[in-house]
């Protein structure tokens, strides 16, 4: 009978799951992953595990929040609607560093935080962690002109 994992080496197994998978989006679809680039990454099934459509829809988002992947189902089979906010839409070659950062939810659901997104992302645009992060927040930051969101951002 073998141990199982503690909860440290589970979460350590799954990052590094993860940065794999990054990487192989990145070898797949790189170097540069823009809007044609993302299309064919959400049609892949060995990188998104679940049928996922992405719209541009803001009602489902939480103030400040850049996307979404909304479950169309009771089982992750049935697949997701990934919105992300409309603002991007009038620039869709910065909508893979959104849209990667939530493809660890629909691939991994709970389990996955945002440390794993994160790990995902950078890999998957082959940058370092802190420079696909600050990426992120300073896409939050115009969604947020006021600087509300910018302490919430900043301090993580």
């Amino acid at each position: 009978m073998t141990d199982s994992p503690t909860p440290a080496e589970a979460r350590s197994s799954l990052a590094e799951h993860v940065a794999a998978k990054g990487e192989e989006v990145r070898r797949k679809y790189g170097p540069s992953i823009g809007w044609t680039e993302l299309q064919r990454i959400l049609a892949d099934r060995d990188l998104v595990r679940y049928p996922c459509q992405l719209v541009f829809d803001g009602t489902k988002l939480q103030p400040g929040e850049l996307a979404y992947p909304e479950p169309k189902g009771e089982r992750p089979e049935d697949g997701f609607t990934l919105c992300v906010h409309p603002y991007f839409s009038l620039d869709p070659r910065r909508v893979p560093w959104v849209a990667l950062y939530q493809l660890v939810a629909v691939n991994y659901g709970p389990f996955a935080s945002s440390d794993e997104a994160e790990i995902f992302g950078s890999a998957a645009l082959g940058i370092d962690r802190e420079t696909y992060y600050s990426g992120l927040c300073a896409l939050a930051d115009e969604l947020d002109p006021a600087g509300e969101m910018e302490e919430r951002c900043h301090s993580g």
